[in-house]
């Protein structure tokens, strides 16, 4: 088999302040109680567009600063925004929420998203001129309406659409009946589906290549699309792919909590090395439901509430081209069923079993890639710093083997850990948001190789107490190595195998070999 690639990579945030007040998990719970404090104090918490844009891990999380430039910026990070931020990176971009409710109308094919009907001229005309997006794209927001009728849909069920104060659409139930398919979870899906989109048009950006070259498409967000009668049956990838343009591709999704993205990556890099496809891009939008997740510890404690934004990304595995970081399929890190769950056992088995398998000490690889949550997001929770953590387990495992010096702890950490700039979107900070970066810095020569790890609470679903991990390492590549051809004399050849076969008939006294 040959080695499978990753040829580029592709990164999206939303900023969806009223999408998290609408459809985040805390902010539904806390208005079933009339008197919340929090739903009280929340709008003088919620983040501008422009400080969204100019907050450091958000800059980081589109290419244009590293994760290692946030350790220059004095914390809290939102006290100190970065000065003339873009709205555009490298890999992608922050997209204000007005445009993505347009985008939302753009990726809807059944007719579900409504928009107020001036509200819907001024976010055509702001979508006509983003770079990445059609006349043909524009033209597909039809639904609008206005906002008498927008309020009658809302007196049948619909989700509303705000935007500066005004209602400015809705999002409408797909059934009577089907809860599945309700309008709270149709923008869910309908938000995962279309920042998923803009993060699969960024890569094909990146990468040059063009949609119709997209052969097959894994999708690996923690959403699940289907009915009453098959709930998760999906297919978000295909759906995607529709709107992204990629006509000749098929596609799947897999689901794996916040491992996901890891499991979807090693499979893409199996399809590809077995010559089943030449071009894998695996793809996930946000999650609506983890929006403001950890919002009544920001306002307690007088911060803005920081998860505000949407995640999505998208990144292609394609065929060896000798140049682009390979996939080591031949070592893949994985967390067995009878590993059990306990902290140290989960590193050596998707850290350590896969180095040794390869001769490798923890200090070959330069970067360490696992849960990449903003701390500046978890620790008002509770939670910690939780990239550090696990860096201080793989560092304390490897000076338990004797790979490290008990003093040299922390400066492993340091060295080989990644700052986290990521936003608590489930499976988005689980690796996957370092690989754009990681492969930059794998081509120019300063990195060999980076490991991403996914790791997932298998338990949420309350099926099984099991927690999830799975590895892989993305490492230099060695160039295409060919086997030098070999000639053969055919005559002599034949000549040689004939005395063989001889001297054989010789020895058993049935034929005289000098005949």
């Amino acid at each position: 088999m040959s080695n499978a690639v990753i040829s580029g990579a592709g990164y999206v945030l939303v900023h969806a302040p009223n999408i998290m007040m609408v459809a985040g998990t805390t902010q539904l719970l806390e208005k079933e109680n009339p008197n919340s404090e929090y739903i009280k104090r929340i709008k003088d918490h919620i983040r501008s567009y422009d400080d969204a844009i100019a907050y450091p891990p958000n800059q980081a999380y589109i290419g244009n600063i590293s994760p290692g430039d946030l350790r220059s910026i004095k914390r809290p990070w939102y006290e100190n925004p970065i000065k003339g931020a873009s709205r555009f990176g490298r890999y992608g971009e922050i997209m204000p929420e007005d445009e993505f409710y347009g985008l939302m109308a753009i990726s809807d094919v059944f007719d579900l998203v409504i928009l107020e009907k001036e509200f819907a001229e001024g976010v055509k005309q702001k979508l006509s001129r983003h770079p990445l997006l059609s006349e043909n794209d524009v033209n597909r927001i039809k639904m609008v309406a206005d906002e008498e009728t927008i309020k009658k849909h809302l007196e049948n069920g619909a989700v509303e659409l705000m935007y500066g104060g005004k209602l400015v659409g809705c999002v409408r139930k797909a059934h009577d009946k089907d809860e599945t398919l309700s309008a709270h979870v149709m923008i869910e899906n309908l938000a995962t589906k279309a920042s998923a989109v803009m993060a699969l048009r960024y890569l094909l950006k990146v990468t040059g290549i063009a949609p119709t070259d997209v052969d097959y498409i894994i999708e690996c967000s923690e959403e699940a699309c289907g009915d009453m009668n098959q709930r998760g049956g999906g297919n978000f990838a295909k759906a995607i792919g529709e709107i992204a343009g990629c006509g000749n591709a098929t596609g799947a999704d897999m689901r794996g909590f916040c491992a996901g993205p890891t499991h979807a990556l090693i499979s893409a890099a199996a399809l590809v090395s077995s010559g089943i496809y030449r071009n894998v891009v695996v793809v996930a939008g946000g999650a609506t439901a983890k929006l403001g997740m950890n919002g009544r510890d920001h306002v307690n404690k007088g911060m803005p509430v920081l998860e505000d934004v949407l995640g999505g990304f998208a990144v292609l595995v394609s065929a060896d081209d000798g140049m682009n970081p390979i996939i080591r399929l031949d070592s893949i890190g994985k967390h067995p069923i009878a590993a059990g769950a306990a902290p140290q056992a989960v590193m050596q088995n998707i850290v350590y079993n896969p180095l040794d398998r390869l001769g490798l000490k923890a200090s070959d690889v330069d970067k360490y890639a696992p849960e990449l949550q903003n701390p500046e997001i978890t620790e008002p929770a509770g939670a910690g710093d939780v990239p550090r953590a696990n860096y201080r387990m793989i560092a304390a495992i490897g000076v338990k083997r004797g790979e490290l010096r008990k003093e040299d702890l922390d400066s492993f950490v340091e060295k080989h850990g990644v700052t986290g700039f990521a936003p608590t979107q489930g499976h988005i900070p689980s690796g996957v948001p370092i690989i754009g970066y990681a492969r930059e810095q794998i081509l120019a020569g300063s990195m060999k190789r980076a490991m991403i790890i996914g790791k997932g609470s298998l338990f949420l679903g309350r099926m099984t107490n099991m927690f999830d991990g799975i590895s892989f390492i993305m490492e230099k590549n060695p160039g295409i190595q060919k086997e030098a051809a070999k000639t053969i004399d055919v005559s002599s050849y034949l000549a040689e195998a004939f005395r063989e076969f001889a001297e054989y008939l010789e020895t058993r006294g049935k034929v005289d070999a000098s005949r």
